[in-house]
């Protein structure tokens, strides 16, 4: 996948992610690479289960980013000691 492809991939699963975990987004910026880092992490965590990690820009990658990203922002939380509702 290009840079492009990670960034709009980062871009569209940290948004995602921001809203299911704490119902508002981190920024632009941190949306990016929350995402990105979530997409590494749910292509790590699929993986380990079997399953095909991201494999480019479609809805199966969107999914594992998203997965990927959830699990990022929770533990993001965790750490800052930022509480969600």
């Amino acid at each position: 996948m290009g840079i492009i492809s990670w960034i709009i991939l980062g871009v569209i699963a940290g948004f995602i992610g921001s809203k299911i975990v704490n119902k508002s987004g981190q920024g632009i910026i941190m949306d990016i690479v929350l995402g990105i880092v979530g997409a590494i992490v749910g292509g790590l965590i699929f993986s380990a289960f079997g399953a095909s990690g991201v494999t480019g820009l479609n809805i199966w990658s969107l999914i594992v980013a998203v997965v990927g990203a959830v699990v990022v922002l929770w533990a993001y939380h965790q750490f800052s000691g930022r509480r969600t509702l």
